[in-house]
């Protein structure tokens, strides 16, 4: 059975904390500026690298720096400081588009992935890009049948990377899409002077609009005014086929996402990909991690072009459709380790016996439970108020910056 790595983002270490624990084989972030996620306010800095480094080896999991957006000549010595940073923290690889940066990442002697921008959509276009990486992202334009004829003409003619094996191929699994071929979109330049290819999209797409013809004044009748805005990709009903297809690695969109994303993708991904190697993948455990990918951020789903199934699966409105979102309680005070107790001081809303809770904290990442007992400001009671200080039995260690939230649920007219 081919083995298919799992690809998780992190944002920031309450994400990668996330994904550790979830079953991640690699994780994918970027550093400050350079990376299309720039423009988030979660990046990593530069003094972060060998933290991310020294979690994920304990994990044995792969780390890999995205510099992945178009360099200008005032970025070059940027990105020859981030590249021998990540080698000097021994990070894996850095994912890349511009010549530039892959032939930095190769003086440096650090492997390479191509990144989807490049889109690669042949196998001559494989064979080129392997003199100089070892993993290729394809366009998320094709489909799952030249997916397949790709990694087939892999093996048949043997294309190998710069470490001697055979090239690896990537592609998207899960999050979020849009309108642009891979990523390279201009709307967001030319209307707010913020280009989505250095990783500063302001999704003006995703707004609403109407269409309006010019000369006649006439407005065009449309199904949706969310015409620039598709739904996400999920592949979990179809992961089989997928894993069919020859690819090495499952990557999941969302470095803009919350921890307990992360949690919830990566804890389904996971399952899904183990259960197709175990036989055990079905119809019924389908419907389950649909249900439980619904609970968080999306924006409805869709399979993309991987099936070659009718285009232009559009969102239904603005924001995410989760059936379930969290709410704020409060901030943690102290963790008990030999009762095993941690303290939260409350300061908004209630908590009740029965709850479903989040906890999440940068080395805490995301844990959820039903809170089945606690301790209110030292007595047993069934309910919390803004004020109040709770204990509540935890087999994990919480901090001060960990923060305490309910998870409730979302209506969405969809």
């Amino acid at each position: 059975m081919n083995h298919i790595e799992l690809m998780a983002p992190a944002g920031n270490f309450e994400s990668l904390q996330a994904a550790l624990d979830n079953g991640a084989d690699s994780i994918y972030f970027g550093v400050e500026q350079l990376n299309m996620r720039a423009r988030a306010s979660i990046n990593f800095t530069l003094d972060d690298l060998e933290e991310i480094s020294r979690r994920c080896k304990e994990k044995n999991v792969r780390t890999y720096l995205t510099l992945n957006t178009i360099i200008y000549d005032h970025d070059l010595s940027i990105v020859k400081t981030l590249i021998k940073r990540a080698k000097e923290a021994e990070i894996t690889a850095v994912i890349a588009m511009d010549q530039a940066v892959i032939a930095t990442a190769r003086e440096f002697d650090m492997e390479v992935h191509i990144s989807t921008q490049i889109n690669i959509t042949n196998i001559e276009t494989v064979k080129f890009y392997a003199m100089f990486a070892d993993t290729m992202v394809l366009s998320r334009e094709l489909s799952l049948r030249q997916v397949k004829k790709i990694t087939e003409q892999i093996e048949k003619e043997q294309i190998k990377g710069p470490s001697g094996q055979l090239v690896e191929i990537e592609i998207f699994g899960h999050g979020a899409l849009c309108m642009a071929v891979s990523g390279k979109c201009y709307m967001s330049l030319h209307s707010h002077n913020s280009s989505a290819n250095r990783g500063a999209c302001k999704q003006n797409c995703r707004k609403k609009y109407t269409v309006i013809d010019q000369e006649t004044g006439v407005e065009m009748e449309l199904d949706n005014e969310y015409i620039m805005s598709p739904k996400d990709l999920c592949t979990i009903d179809f992961l089989d086929q997928v894993a069919d297809a020859g690819i090495k690695v499952l990557k999941i969109e969302g470095r803009g996402r919350a921890p307990e994303y992360v949690a919830k993708v990566i804890g389904c991904y996971r399952a899904a990909i183990d259960s197709i190697a175990d036989g055990t993948y079905d119809k019924d455990k389908v419907i389950s991690w649909m249900q439980e990918l619904e609970k968080v951020y999306n924006r409805g789903f869709w399979n993309g072009y991987y099936l070659g199934q009718r285009l232009g699966e559009w969102s239904k409105g603005s924001g995410s459709h989760a059936t379930q979102k969290k709410v704020y309680l409060g901030k943690g005070l102290h963790y008990f380790p030999k009762a095993k107790i941690g303290e939260f001081k409350i300061d908004a809303y209630d908590l009740e016996i029965g709850d479903s809770v989040l906890v999440t904290g940068p080395t805490t990442g995301a844990k959820e439970f039903v809170l089945n007992e606690m301790l209110v400001n030292d007595e047993k009671l069934k309910k919390a108020t803004k004020g109040d200080s709770v204990t509540i039995p935890l087999d994990f260690r919480i901090r001060a910056s960990d923060k305490l939230y309910k998870i409730v649920e979302n209506k969405v007219e969809v």
